[in-house]
């Protein structure tokens, strides 16, 4: 089986099986599968909002779900059948959490921009305050998710 790593501001989507892997700090993954052609895709990204000035690039949210929704299609999805997971937003460091919430907009824009393209979720693991490794298995939609981070100790 072909093996992936995703990085930040990336996104794929391939009829062929592929096990991806990426980490999640703040950031969200999407992946996306459809059971019917037993084919999948996943985004990465880093920000919630294009703002519209410079390149509409997949490191912001709305522009990377919209991107990995029309990879899907294009490989021969039909829109109903699409299901989604979705993946991040962790508050990894206090500044984060205190100044910008980061994770926690990009986990609303996730979940507002797959309602409104009526693609459910039905799994996710979102938030908190340790980061994750997901491997994606994208002919199964199958995630294995382990957490990562720092965790606190005695003196």
């Amino acid at each position: 089986m072909k093996k992936l790593f995703l990085y930040p501001a990336a996104l794929y989507a391939d009829r062929e099986p592929t096990q991806i892997i990426t980490i999640l700090g703040s950031c969200v993954a999407v992946c996306l599968w459809d059971p019917v052609l037993k084919i999948g895709g996943i985004n990465h990204y880093m920000l919630p909002l294009w703002n519209g000035h410079g390149l509409a690039s997949p490191r912001y949210g709305n522009i990377a779900i919209e991107k990995l929704i029309e990879k899907m299609i294009n490989l021969g999805s039909s829109h109903e059948n699409i299901k989604a997971k979705i993946f991040g937003g962790a508050e990894v460091l206090e500044i984060e959490k205190i100044t910008f919430n980061i994770g926690l907009r990009n986990i609303e824009l996730a979940i507002e921009f797959l309602a409104e393209k009526k693609i459910p979720i039905i799994s996710s693991s979102v938030g908190g305050k340790f980061g994750r490794k997901i491997l994606y298995f994208s002919d199964t939609g199958e995630v294995r998710l382990k957490y990562v981070g720092k965790t606190k100790t005695k003196d």
